[in-house]
């Protein structure tokens, strides 16, 4: 079984041509060079212009160069993760994709809050790891809120490798480890958001599987299935193995989720998503009875319209063992320069 019900409009044909120099790469290269020109004096304009600093011990950046799922919000919880239990007071800024655009000041983000609103990651996030997440179109104003009204010492800024609004102290770039950059193109012939180089100024590049010299590589574990409707039941994910199941995926790159399920011999009726995808219950129910498995951003959206058949599968970032006291050295360092100023 490999049939797909829905597909975005658009991005999905462009990705098929992003990962070599085909006909269509070529005849979009000049647009390739407009933006990627663009993207070098946006960051140049910031680089002549004082960013705004927010009086925290550290602001950690975890971003990616390129379109599509690369692992960064399974990074920022094991981030926040790590920071609280060294004693660090950890706090998330996120500009709330896939929730409404109409946000007029900072907003904070509970495991309750409605995703369509503030987004489907900012939701997942504030449940995973507990710590406060504000969303915030002005990224510097939401980081702000996070120090000096939630008490936070550290702030870090999901998916902010190209707001340059905000100063940063430690960037962590994510790769995808296998797609890698593609065929090495900006947007729209390629899927890089700025040119490859960019890594030369990062402080941490983590690939989630296969890694390259200087990387740290990073898997993603997946031990159990839980019901979307009652989190209190779970079960082991390789109960069901051998087993028919409907996988929706609504992410960046949902073939890294069918994979996954697959590996775990699992069956999988594919239904891939656009990423942050406004599911309704038409869209997670299927006529028959075998169950439905989907990921966890996806389940924060269907609390309200999935039963007894929708499972979802919570992912965790296993990072190599070096990497944690690497960041913790670095942000020592950060910490201790700040409080010379």
């Amino acid at each position: 079984m490999n049939r797909r019900t829905a597909s975005s409009p658009a991005e999905p044909r462009l990705v098929r041509y992003w990962n070599t120099r085909n006909a269509v790469a070529l005849a979009l290269f000049p647009l390739s060079l407009v933006y990627c020109a663009l993207m070098r004096l946006r960051r140049m304009v910031y680089g002549w212009l004082p960013a705004r600093r927010v009086p925290a011990r550290a602001v950690i950046v975890v971003g990616n160069l390129t379109v599509g799922g690369t692992g960064k919000t399974p990074m920022v919880i094991w981030l926040c993760r790590l920071l609280a239990m060294h004693g660090y007071r950890p706090g998330v800024v996120s500009r709330g994709h896939g929730g409404r655009r109409d946000h007029a000041r900072a907003l904070l983000v509970t495991p309750e809050s409605d995703p369509a609103h503030v987004g489907d990651e900012p939701v997942l996030i504030a449940a995973r790891t507990g710590c406060p997440v504000v969303v915030d179109r002005r990224r510097p104003r939401g980081a702000r809120l996070l120090v000096t009204e939630l008490g936070c010492d550290v702030v870090v800024a999901d998916d902010g490798l190209q707001h340059y609004a905000l100063a940063r102290d430690v960037e962590i770039v994510m790769i995808d480890g296998a797609r890698r950059f593609g065929n090495g193109l900006c947007l729209p012939a390629g899927p890089l958001r700025e040119s490859a180089d960019r890594l030369g100024d990062a402080d941490f590049v983590v690939a989630t599987g296969r890694a390259a010299p200087g990387e740290f590589p990073m898997e993603l574990v997946a031990p159990v299935a839980i019901k979307v409707a009652d989190p209190s039941e779970a079960q082991p994910l390789k109960s069901f193995a051998g087993k028919a199941v409907h996988g929706v995926a609504g992410i960046g790159n949902p073939e890294r989720f069918f994979t996954m399920l697959e590996a775990a011999r699992i069956r999988v009726d594919r239904h891939a998503f656009p990423d942050h995808h406004p599911y309704r219950a038409g869209d997670i129910r299927f006529p028959d009875s075998l169950p439905v498995l989907m990921t966890e951003k996806d389940a924060v959206k269907c609390r309200a319209i999935a039963d007894d058949r929708h499972w979802f599968v919570p992912v965790a970032a296993a990072p190599d063992e070096a990497l944690a006291p690497a960041i913790l050295s670095t942000l020592q360092a950060v910490s201790s320069l700040h409080s010379l100023r």
